[in-house]
């Protein structure tokens, strides 16, 4: 049985009190499918109450990286549990703004797993972003927060050229390799997460990412160069600040959802016995679901001898194809991943959210190694491993998919060209 979740956010932990009314006014339609442009952001930066409002955070990661944020538009897809609590993170960071795109209706399961959503009256029926707009933007106030209620399926490729980062949850694999292919197209940084009850994953493609470590000077110069197959040393120079520490400047290159979802472990694993037994089988089993999902368009029932037989196959032939031994896939494994499919358990959702989220402000605050480029989180075991999964050859970043490719290439890759455009709902 999946775990109601009950708690909610107690408020704005950044001390800003919540207005009492709030009105959801509909914004014109823009026939090209794009999200209007979210206001700009003053010539003159942060400001002194922001800087007050958003003293601890700024202490963290710098008044740098909040004016990075500050400045975020980020879209978020499907909103449900997990969409929760990454909305949650984002909003009370102080992102300028967050658009929540979501068609469906709220759903009698909805009610026990968002905390978002009212209790009286249950917004069954509503529509589930809409519905938890109002408690959304409570948290703080300084957020623009859009709705957009139409099917993310159709949109064209050009609806993501108004975002920064863009969060895909909850979603099949053909809809996430689609989403990708037209964030690629916009050179725009994408993300993908999934909750299966106990179980759960995350995904990133920055396309190429530099970020700054600052550490001690050693008595070896930081030459340029690779440090890993993904990660490469760009320059380096001396803290303004410390004589004794040094700015290094890295870049990160990251694989495609449709390349990483198929790639092998990395050779380090794949070359020691030991490291292949402690890879986690639900990474196979995630595989075979996807897999399922492309050759059926729908999930397996547990309850249907036929999937279950074709699912379990699956299974076997994804970790025989990651090089894992056979042991390590118990039958057990298998059930439980079974029975957990589309499930939402709060725990779950609270930790994968959250890593995203901090993943995301590491990034717009370029001081902190991003994700790469996949988690696999095991909630029976409380563990979450991170797979750096590429392509054995070929180039990675932005040679995978150039971005002078045009509109036709995105047309291609993608279903819904024609039926962009959409209904916009900003919270103001």
């Amino acid at each position: 049985m999946m775990e109601p979740q009950t708690s909610a956010p107690a408020g704005n932990t950044n001390g800003t009190e919540a207005p009492q009314n709030l009105t959801v006014p509909l914004i014109p339609e823009n026939p090209n499918g794009s999200a209007s442009a979210p206001p700009s952001t003053t010539p003159n930066g942060i400001s002194a109450d922001e800087i007050a409002l958003y003293d601890r955070q700024i202490r963290l990661w710098g008044l740098k990286a909040q004016e990075s944020i500050r400045s975020a538009n980020i879209l978020l897809i499907t909103m449900k549990a997990l969409a929760n609590e990454i909305a949650k993170n984002l909003v009370l960071a102080g992102i300028n703004s967050l658009t929540i795109c979501d068609h469906s209706p709220v759903s009698p399961s909805d009610l026990t797993t968002q905390f978002f959503l009212p209790q009286s009256p249950p917004p069954l029926n509503t529509n589930r972003a809409i519905a938890a707009s109002t408690a959304i933007q409570r948290l703080n106030p300084r957020v623009t927060v859009n709705i957009d209620t139409v099917d993310i399926r159709l949109k064209p490729p050009s609806y993501y050229s108004a975002f920064d980062i863009i969060i895909a949850t909850d979603l099949d694999a053909p809809t996430l390799n689609i989403i990708n292919t037209a964030t690629r197209l916009n050179n725009r940084k994408f993300y993908a997460a999934g909750s299966h009850g106990m179980y759960g994953f995350l995904f990133s493609d920055l396309i190429e990412h530099d970020f700054i470590i600052s550490r001690a000077i050693s008595n070896l110069p930081t030459n340029p160069g690779p440090e890993s197959p993904t990660r490469s040393i760009i320059s380096s120079a001396p803290s303004p600040t410390d004589p004794k520490l040094e700015n290094v400047t890295k870049r990160e290159l990251f694989s495609t959802w449709l390349l990483a979802s198929s790639s092998p472990l990395p050779s380090e694993i794949l070359k020691s016995h030991r490291r292949k037994k402690v890879v986690t089988p639900i990474l196979s089993c995630l595989r075979a679901l996807w897999e399922f999902e492309e050759r059926f368009g729908c999930h397996p029932n547990p309850n249907d001898k036929a999937q279950l037989a074709q699912f379990t196959i699956m299974c076997g032939e994804q970790h025989k194809a990651l090089g894992l031994p056979a042991e390590t896939l118990r039958s057990e494994t298998l059930r439980a991943f079974l029975m957990n499919i589309g499930g939402e358990i709060a725990p779950v959702v609270a930790v994968l959210g959250g890593q995203l989220a901090q993943d995301v402000i590491n990034v717009l605050g370029r001081t902190q190694q991003p994700i790469q480029n996949f988690v696999v989180f095991d909630g029976e075991k409380m563990e979450a491993g991170v797979y750096a999964l590429h392509p054995k050859e070929g180039e990675l970043g932005r040679g995978l998919l150039p971005i002078s490719g045009g509109q036709q290439t995105a047309a291609a890759a993608g279903s819904g060209e024609a039926g962009g455009g959409g209904n916009g709902i900003d919270l103001a």
